[in-house]
Protein backbone atom coordinates (compact mmCIF):
# COMPACT_ATOMS: atom_id res chain seq x y z
CA UNK A 1 0.00 0.00 0.00
CA UNK A 2 2.87 2.63 1.32
CA UNK A 3 5.07 1.64 -2.13
CA UNK A 4 1.88 2.26 -4.08
CA UNK A 5 1.63 5.33 -2.57
CA UNK A 6 4.49 6.52 -3.03
CA UNK A 7 4.62 5.33 -6.61
CA UNK A 8 1.36 7.00 -7.64
CA UNK A 9 3.50 10.70 -5.74
CA UNK A 10 6.55 10.02 -7.61
CA UNK A 11 4.73 10.23 -11.31
CA UNK A 12 2.54 12.91 -9.80
CA UNK A 13 5.54 14.94 -9.47
CA UNK A 14 7.36 13.66 -12.48
CA UNK A 15 3.92 15.03 -14.64
CA UNK A 16 4.38 18.26 -12.29
CA UNK A 17 8.00 18.46 -13.51
CA UNK A 18 7.90 18.58 -17.19
CA UNK A 19 4.30 20.54 -17.16
CA UNK A 20 5.91 23.58 -15.72
CA UNK A 21 9.39 22.78 -18.10
CA UNK A 22 7.11 22.97 -21.28
CA UNK A 23 5.58 26.26 -19.26
CA UNK A 24 9.11 27.72 -19.08
CA UNK A 25 10.01 26.90 -22.18
CA UNK A 26 6.45 28.26 -24.02
CA UNK A 27 6.25 31.65 -21.42
CA UNK A 28 9.93 32.67 -22.18
CA UNK A 29 9.74 32.03 -25.83
CA UNK A 30 6.81 33.66 -26.46
CA UNK A 31 8.48 36.69 -24.89
CA UNK A 32 11.31 36.34 -26.68
CA UNK A 33 9.50 35.84 -29.62
CA UNK A 34 7.47 39.31 -29.19
CA UNK A 35 10.70 41.60 -28.49
CA UNK A 36 11.92 40.41 -31.69
CA UNK A 37 8.97 40.72 -33.85
CA UNK A 38 8.63 44.52 -32.19
CA UNK A 39 12.29 45.07 -33.28
CA UNK A 40 11.97 44.18 -36.64
CA UNK A 41 8.46 46.13 -37.12
CA UNK A 42 5.70 43.61 -36.82
CA UNK A 43 2.90 43.51 -34.45
CA UNK A 44 4.34 41.43 -30.91
CA UNK A 45 1.99 38.71 -31.54
CA UNK A 46 3.64 37.82 -34.63
CA UNK A 47 6.34 36.81 -32.84
CA UNK A 48 4.21 34.25 -30.32
CA UNK A 49 2.69 32.95 -32.83
CA UNK A 50 6.29 32.60 -35.14
CA UNK A 51 7.99 31.20 -31.71
CA UNK A 52 5.64 28.88 -30.88
CA UNK A 53 5.17 26.68 -34.21
CA UNK A 54 8.91 26.54 -34.11
CA UNK A 55 8.71 25.33 -30.62
CA UNK A 56 7.12 22.22 -32.57
CA UNK A 57 8.99 19.53 -34.94
CA UNK A 58 9.34 21.91 -37.81
CA UNK A 59 12.19 23.39 -36.01
CA UNK A 60 13.34 22.29 -32.36
CA UNK A 61 12.26 19.03 -33.24
CA UNK A 62 14.32 18.62 -36.43
CA UNK A 63 17.37 20.96 -34.95
CA UNK A 64 17.41 19.10 -31.29
CA UNK A 65 14.79 15.84 -31.56
CA UNK A 66 16.49 14.46 -28.20
CA UNK A 67 15.62 17.62 -26.13
CA UNK A 68 12.42 18.39 -28.15
CA UNK A 69 11.59 14.66 -27.28
CA UNK A 70 12.48 14.71 -23.67
CA UNK A 71 10.75 18.75 -23.08
CA UNK A 72 7.44 17.85 -24.78
CA UNK A 73 7.21 14.49 -24.64
CA UNK A 74 8.35 13.07 -21.45
CA UNK A 75 5.09 13.52 -19.67
CA UNK A 76 1.66 13.20 -20.72
CA UNK A 77 0.15 15.94 -23.04
CA UNK A 78 -3.00 15.91 -21.17
CA UNK A 79 -2.18 18.85 -18.96
CA UNK A 80 -1.17 21.10 -21.71
CA UNK A 81 -3.70 20.03 -23.55
CA UNK A 82 -6.28 20.57 -21.10
CA UNK A 83 -4.42 24.11 -20.13
CA UNK A 84 -4.34 25.13 -23.89
CA UNK A 85 -8.11 24.59 -24.05
CA UNK A 86 -8.51 26.39 -21.07
CA UNK A 87 -6.49 28.90 -22.08
CA UNK A 88 -8.82 29.26 -25.28
CA UNK A 89 -12.06 29.50 -23.65
CA UNK A 90 -10.97 32.52 -21.39
CA UNK A 91 -9.55 33.67 -24.55
CA UNK A 92 -12.37 33.25 -26.54
CA UNK A 93 -14.37 35.66 -23.59
CA UNK A 94 -11.81 38.42 -24.05
CA UNK A 95 -12.33 38.06 -27.71
CA UNK A 96 -16.57 38.51 -27.41
CA UNK A 97 -15.80 41.17 -24.76
CA UNK A 98 -13.57 43.36 -27.45
CA UNK A 99 -16.40 43.23 -29.92
CA UNK A 100 -17.59 47.17 -30.58
CA UNK A 101 -21.03 46.60 -32.12
CA UNK A 102 -21.32 50.22 -32.46
CA UNK A 103 -18.94 49.82 -35.59
CA UNK A 104 -21.56 48.22 -37.49
CA UNK A 105 -24.30 51.14 -37.07
CA UNK A 106 -21.01 53.53 -37.93
CA UNK A 107 -23.11 56.21 -40.51
CA UNK A 108 -19.74 57.62 -41.73
CA UNK A 109 -18.50 55.46 -45.30
CA UNK A 110 -21.52 52.92 -44.53
CA UNK A 111 -21.39 52.20 -48.30
CA UNK A 112 -17.73 51.39 -48.83
CA UNK A 113 -18.01 49.26 -44.81
CA UNK A 114 -20.95 46.89 -46.29
CA UNK A 115 -19.24 46.20 -49.60
CA UNK A 116 -15.89 45.65 -48.17
CA UNK A 117 -17.15 42.93 -45.46
CA UNK A 118 -19.19 41.38 -47.77
CA UNK A 119 -16.91 41.06 -50.71
CA UNK A 120 -13.99 39.86 -48.35
CA UNK A 121 -16.07 37.73 -47.32
CA UNK A 122 -18.23 36.01 -50.58
CA UNK A 123 -15.05 35.70 -52.41
CA UNK A 124 -12.69 33.95 -50.43
CA UNK A 125 -15.20 31.84 -49.31
CA UNK A 126 -16.00 30.55 -52.71
CA UNK A 127 -12.31 29.91 -53.84
CA UNK A 128 -11.95 28.32 -49.85
CA UNK A 129 -14.50 26.11 -50.75
CA UNK A 130 -13.23 25.53 -54.21
CA UNK A 131 -9.80 24.33 -53.78
CA UNK A 132 -10.69 22.67 -50.32
CA UNK A 133 -13.34 19.90 -52.29
CA UNK A 134 -10.19 20.32 -55.29
CA UNK A 135 -7.44 19.36 -52.84
CA UNK A 136 -9.33 17.08 -50.71
CA UNK A 137 -8.73 13.77 -52.06
CA UNK A 138 -4.79 14.61 -52.49
CA UNK A 139 -4.17 16.73 -48.53
CA UNK A 140 -6.99 14.85 -46.61
CA UNK A 141 -7.60 11.30 -48.13
CA UNK A 142 -9.80 10.39 -45.21
CA UNK A 143 -11.82 13.41 -44.42
CA UNK A 144 -15.07 14.03 -45.61
CA UNK A 145 -14.52 16.56 -48.78
CA UNK A 146 -17.11 18.53 -48.41
CA UNK A 147 -16.71 19.08 -44.54
CA UNK A 148 -12.87 19.77 -45.49
CA UNK A 149 -13.80 22.24 -48.02
CA UNK A 150 -16.21 24.27 -45.47
CA UNK A 151 -14.18 24.16 -42.59
CA UNK A 152 -11.18 25.56 -45.13
CA UNK A 153 -13.52 28.27 -46.38
CA UNK A 154 -14.09 29.48 -43.41
CA UNK A 155 -10.60 29.57 -42.62
CA UNK A 156 -9.85 31.94 -45.62
CA UNK A 157 -12.93 34.10 -45.02
CA UNK A 158 -12.23 34.83 -41.05
CA UNK A 159 -10.34 38.52 -40.41
CA UNK A 160 -8.61 38.63 -36.88
CA UNK A 161 -10.09 41.54 -36.03
CA UNK A 162 -8.18 41.74 -32.12
CA UNK A 163 -4.66 41.82 -34.10
CA UNK A 164 -6.35 44.10 -36.67
CA UNK A 165 -6.93 46.29 -33.73
CA UNK A 166 -3.68 46.11 -32.29
CA UNK A 167 -1.94 46.48 -35.64
CA UNK A 168 -4.47 49.64 -36.47
CA UNK A 169 -3.41 51.22 -32.58
CA UNK A 170 0.64 50.97 -33.53
CA UNK A 171 -0.34 53.01 -36.59
CA UNK A 172 -2.38 55.12 -34.88
CA UNK A 173 -5.18 54.72 -37.05
CA UNK A 174 -8.09 54.30 -34.98
CA UNK A 175 -9.86 57.39 -36.02
CA UNK A 176 -9.10 57.39 -39.33
CA UNK A 177 -11.89 56.69 -41.79
CA UNK A 178 -10.20 54.04 -43.61
CA UNK A 179 -9.33 53.26 -39.56
CA UNK A 180 -13.17 52.77 -39.05
CA UNK A 181 -13.91 51.12 -42.12
CA UNK A 182 -11.69 48.63 -41.97
CA UNK A 183 -12.09 47.39 -38.11
CA UNK A 184 -16.18 47.63 -39.18
CA UNK A 185 -15.70 45.34 -42.09
CA UNK A 186 -13.25 43.23 -39.80
CA UNK A 187 -16.50 43.09 -37.40
CA UNK A 188 -18.76 41.77 -39.22
CA UNK A 189 -16.15 39.22 -41.08
CA UNK A 190 -15.75 37.88 -37.30
CA UNK A 191 -19.62 38.39 -36.50
CA UNK A 192 -20.14 36.14 -39.50
CA UNK A 193 -17.06 34.14 -39.78
CA UNK A 194 -18.17 32.56 -36.16
CA UNK A 195 -21.15 31.82 -37.11
CA UNK A 196 -20.14 30.03 -39.75
CA UNK A 197 -18.23 28.12 -37.70
CA UNK A 198 -20.66 27.01 -35.85
CA UNK A 199 -22.78 26.61 -38.00
CA UNK A 200 -20.05 24.26 -40.11
CA UNK A 201 -18.78 22.49 -37.05
CA UNK A 202 -22.73 21.16 -36.32
CA UNK A 203 -23.65 20.46 -39.54
CA UNK A 204 -20.03 17.93 -39.65
CA UNK A 205 -20.66 16.73 -35.94
CA UNK A 206 -24.18 15.21 -37.09
CA UNK A 207 -22.82 13.80 -40.28
CA UNK A 208 -24.57 16.13 -42.93
CA UNK A 209 -27.45 14.34 -41.47
CA UNK A 210 -30.65 17.11 -41.73
CA UNK A 211 -32.72 16.16 -39.26
CA UNK A 212 -30.06 15.53 -36.30
CA UNK A 213 -28.01 18.96 -38.05
CA UNK A 214 -32.06 20.72 -37.62
CA UNK A 215 -32.33 19.75 -34.07
CA UNK A 216 -28.73 20.96 -33.13
CA UNK A 217 -29.20 24.45 -34.64
CA UNK A 218 -32.34 25.10 -32.63
CA UNK A 219 -30.75 23.87 -29.53
CA UNK A 220 -27.86 26.24 -30.31
CA UNK A 221 -30.49 29.22 -31.27
CA UNK A 222 -31.87 28.04 -27.91
CA UNK A 223 -28.44 28.63 -25.80
CA UNK A 224 -28.26 31.89 -27.77
CA UNK A 225 -31.85 33.16 -27.00
CA UNK A 226 -31.57 32.39 -23.36
CA UNK A 227 -28.02 33.63 -22.79
CA UNK A 228 -29.09 37.13 -24.44
CA UNK A 229 -32.73 37.34 -22.74
CA UNK A 230 -31.99 35.20 -19.35
CA UNK A 231 -28.54 35.25 -18.84
CA UNK A 232 -27.32 38.63 -19.83
CA UNK A 233 -29.68 40.61 -17.58
CA UNK A 234 -28.48 38.29 -14.76
CA UNK A 235 -25.03 38.92 -15.22
CA UNK A 236 -25.77 42.30 -15.37
CA UNK A 237 -27.49 42.42 -12.37
CA UNK A 238 -24.51 40.76 -10.69
CA UNK A 239 -21.90 43.31 -12.24
CA UNK A 240 -23.91 46.16 -10.77
CA UNK A 241 -24.74 44.30 -7.68
CA UNK A 242 -20.79 44.13 -7.48
CA UNK A 243 -20.58 48.00 -8.26
CA UNK A 244 -18.21 46.87 -11.18
CA UNK A 245 -18.81 50.37 -12.47
CA UNK A 246 -16.38 51.87 -9.82
CA UNK A 247 -13.76 49.50 -11.97
CA UNK A 248 -13.17 47.16 -8.78
CA UNK A 249 -13.22 43.76 -9.54
CA UNK A 250 -14.19 42.08 -6.71
CA UNK A 251 -12.84 38.81 -5.78
CA UNK A 252 -16.21 37.14 -5.75
CA UNK A 253 -17.07 39.22 -8.82
CA UNK A 254 -14.46 37.57 -10.43
CA UNK A 255 -15.17 33.87 -9.20
CA UNK A 256 -18.32 33.90 -10.06
CA UNK A 257 -17.84 35.33 -13.70
CA UNK A 258 -14.97 33.08 -14.33
CA UNK A 259 -17.87 30.25 -13.37
CA UNK A 260 -20.29 31.62 -15.61
CA UNK A 261 -17.75 31.47 -18.43
CA UNK A 262 -17.15 27.91 -17.85
CA UNK A 263 -20.71 27.06 -17.50
CA UNK A 264 -21.31 28.85 -20.65
CA UNK A 265 -18.32 26.68 -22.14
CA UNK A 266 -19.98 23.56 -20.91
CA UNK A 267 -23.44 24.36 -21.94
CA UNK A 268 -22.06 24.72 -25.41
CA UNK A 269 -20.07 21.24 -25.36
CA UNK A 270 -23.07 20.01 -24.08
CA UNK A 271 -25.19 21.06 -26.90
CA UNK A 272 -22.59 19.05 -29.08
CA UNK A 273 -20.63 22.04 -30.27
CA UNK A 274 -17.43 23.47 -28.99
CA UNK A 275 -16.37 24.96 -25.15
CA UNK A 276 -14.93 28.02 -27.26
CA UNK A 277 -17.93 29.33 -28.25
CA UNK A 278 -19.71 29.14 -24.66
CA UNK A 279 -17.02 31.19 -23.89
CA UNK A 280 -17.78 33.81 -26.83
CA UNK A 281 -20.93 33.86 -26.25
CA UNK A 282 -20.39 35.04 -22.26
CA UNK A 283 -18.00 37.62 -23.58
CA UNK A 284 -20.67 39.42 -25.89
CA UNK A 285 -23.09 39.25 -23.04
CA UNK A 286 -20.82 41.70 -21.57
CA UNK A 287 -19.58 43.54 -24.42
CA UNK A 288 -20.89 46.78 -23.38
CA UNK A 289 -20.31 46.75 -19.52
CA UNK A 290 -17.28 49.06 -20.59
CA UNK A 291 -15.96 49.76 -16.74
CA UNK A 292 -15.96 45.94 -15.93
CA UNK A 293 -13.96 45.48 -19.37
CA UNK A 294 -11.66 47.89 -19.15
CA UNK A 295 -10.67 46.52 -15.55
CA UNK A 296 -10.64 42.79 -16.96
CA UNK A 297 -8.22 44.13 -20.02
CA UNK A 298 -6.44 45.79 -17.26
CA UNK A 299 -5.88 43.50 -14.32
CA UNK A 300 -6.63 39.49 -15.93
CA UNK A 301 -5.84 40.03 -19.80
CA UNK A 302 -2.51 40.15 -19.23
CA UNK A 303 -2.18 37.26 -17.50
CA UNK A 304 -4.53 35.47 -20.32
CA UNK A 305 -2.34 37.09 -23.13
CA UNK A 306 0.73 36.02 -21.38
CA UNK A 307 0.22 32.69 -20.11
CA UNK A 308 -2.16 30.65 -21.75
CA UNK A 309 -1.95 32.20 -24.88
CA UNK A 310 1.37 31.43 -25.81
CA UNK A 311 0.48 27.67 -24.73
CA UNK A 312 -2.01 27.87 -27.39
CA UNK A 313 -0.10 28.74 -29.93
CA UNK A 314 3.05 25.68 -28.91
CA UNK A 315 -0.12 23.48 -28.82
CA UNK A 316 -0.66 24.31 -32.35
CA UNK A 317 3.00 24.53 -33.13
CA UNK A 318 3.13 21.01 -32.07
CA UNK A 319 0.11 20.23 -34.62
CA UNK A 320 2.53 21.68 -37.64
CA UNK A 321 4.72 19.89 -39.09
CA UNK A 322 6.81 21.75 -42.01
CA UNK A 323 8.03 17.97 -42.99
CA UNK A 324 4.89 16.72 -44.05
CA UNK A 325 5.18 18.95 -47.04
CA UNK A 326 7.60 16.23 -48.65
CA UNK A 327 6.92 16.76 -52.04
CA UNK A 328 6.98 19.58 -54.39
CA UNK A 329 3.37 18.95 -55.23
CA UNK A 330 2.87 19.34 -51.31
CA UNK A 331 4.40 22.91 -51.89
CA UNK A 332 2.64 23.71 -55.11
CA UNK A 333 -0.64 22.66 -53.13
CA UNK A 334 0.84 25.50 -50.23
CA UNK A 335 1.88 28.02 -52.62
CA UNK A 336 -1.18 27.94 -54.38
CA UNK A 337 -3.58 27.86 -51.04
CA UNK A 338 -1.50 30.65 -49.87
CA UNK A 339 -2.20 33.03 -53.26
CA UNK A 340 -5.97 31.98 -53.46
CA UNK A 341 -6.32 32.82 -49.64
CA UNK A 342 -5.07 35.96 -50.25
CA UNK A 343 -6.78 37.01 -53.11
CA UNK A 344 -10.31 36.57 -51.97
CA UNK A 345 -9.63 38.46 -49.86
CA UNK A 346 -7.16 41.32 -50.28
CA UNK A 347 -8.86 41.06 -53.99
CA UNK A 348 -11.95 41.09 -53.21
CA UNK A 349 -11.59 44.09 -50.62
CA UNK A 350 -10.09 45.77 -52.93
CA UNK A 351 -12.48 45.60 -56.06
CA UNK A 352 -15.22 46.12 -53.50
CA UNK A 353 -13.24 49.67 -52.01
CA UNK A 354 -12.69 50.55 -55.82
CA UNK A 355 -16.28 50.12 -56.78
CA UNK A 356 -17.40 52.08 -53.91
CA UNK A 357 -15.57 55.05 -55.05
CA UNK A 358 -12.03 54.58 -52.98
CA UNK A 359 -8.83 55.62 -55.05
CA UNK A 360 -5.78 52.43 -55.81
CA UNK A 361 -3.82 53.26 -52.86
CA UNK A 362 -6.84 53.26 -50.13
CA UNK A 363 -8.24 50.04 -51.54
CA UNK A 364 -5.28 48.15 -51.48
CA UNK A 365 -4.56 49.57 -47.82
CA UNK A 366 -8.31 48.28 -46.79
CA UNK A 367 -7.27 44.95 -48.80
CA UNK A 368 -3.93 44.44 -47.14
CA UNK A 369 -6.02 44.91 -43.49
CA UNK A 370 -8.52 42.59 -44.37
CA UNK A 371 -6.20 39.56 -45.48
CA UNK A 372 -4.81 39.42 -41.87
CA UNK A 373 -5.73 36.22 -39.96
CA UNK A 374 -3.62 35.28 -37.61
CA UNK A 375 -5.00 33.97 -34.29
CA UNK A 376 -8.73 33.65 -35.40
CA UNK A 377 -7.41 31.24 -37.99
CA UNK A 378 -5.31 29.34 -36.14
CA UNK A 379 -8.88 28.79 -34.19
CA UNK A 380 -10.80 27.52 -36.82
CA UNK A 381 -8.02 24.95 -38.04
CA UNK A 382 -7.30 23.82 -34.82
CA UNK A 383 -11.55 22.92 -34.19
CA UNK A 384 -11.35 21.41 -37.51
CA UNK A 385 -7.88 19.04 -37.01
CA UNK A 386 -10.05 18.00 -34.01
CA UNK A 387 -12.87 16.72 -36.06
CA UNK A 388 -10.52 15.31 -38.83
CA UNK A 389 -11.28 17.44 -41.65
CA UNK A 390 -8.53 18.37 -41.86
CA UNK A 391 -5.41 16.55 -42.24
CA UNK A 392 -1.89 17.58 -40.99
CA UNK A 393 -0.56 18.18 -44.12
CA UNK A 394 -3.48 20.76 -44.86
CA UNK A 395 -3.45 21.99 -40.83
CA UNK A 396 0.52 23.22 -41.82
CA UNK A 397 -0.44 24.31 -44.82
CA UNK A 398 -3.42 27.13 -43.36
CA UNK A 399 -0.62 27.47 -40.33
CA UNK A 400 1.63 28.93 -42.98
CA UNK A 401 -1.26 30.99 -44.78
CA UNK A 402 -2.34 32.48 -41.15
CA UNK A 403 1.12 33.03 -40.79
CA UNK A 404 1.82 34.76 -43.98
CA UNK A 405 -1.11 36.50 -44.22
CA UNK A 406 -0.21 38.36 -40.74
CA UNK A 407 3.27 38.89 -41.34
CA UNK A 408 2.75 41.19 -44.78
CA UNK A 409 0.36 43.15 -42.88
CA UNK A 410 2.77 45.75 -41.01
CA UNK A 411 5.37 46.17 -43.65
CA UNK A 412 2.68 46.90 -46.46
CA UNK A 413 1.07 49.79 -43.94
CA UNK A 414 4.34 50.89 -43.34
CA UNK A 415 5.09 51.39 -46.93
CA UNK A 416 1.45 52.62 -48.25
CA UNK A 417 0.20 55.00 -45.27
CA UNK A 418 1.77 57.88 -45.76
CA UNK A 419 0.55 58.11 -49.73
CA UNK A 420 -2.63 58.58 -48.37
CA UNK A 421 -1.15 61.57 -45.65
CA UNK A 422 -1.18 59.18 -42.74
CA UNK A 423 2.37 59.40 -40.90
CA UNK A 424 4.13 56.41 -39.31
Amino acid sequence: MTIGIQISAHKTEALLFFTLLQLTVIVLAARIGGEIALRVGQSAVVGEIVLGILLGPSLFGLLAPDLFQYVFHSGSPEPMQMLSQIGLVLLMFQIGLEFDFSHLSERRNRKIMLWVAVASLIAPFALGYGIGRISAPALSPGAHPVASALFIATAFSITALPILGRIMMEFDMTRTAIGVIAISAAAINDVIGWLLLALVTTLTLTNFDAPSFALKVALVLLFFAVSWFAVRPLMKHILHRFDAKSGVLDNNLLGIVLAAIFLSAMTTYQLGIFAIFGGFMMGVLLHDEHAFVKTWRTRISPFVMVFFLPIFFTYTGLRTNIGSLDSAAAWGWCALIVFLATLGKFGGAYLAARLAGMNHMQAKILGIMMNTRALMELIVINVGYDLGVISQQMFTILVIMAVFSTIITSPCLRRWLPRIGIAV
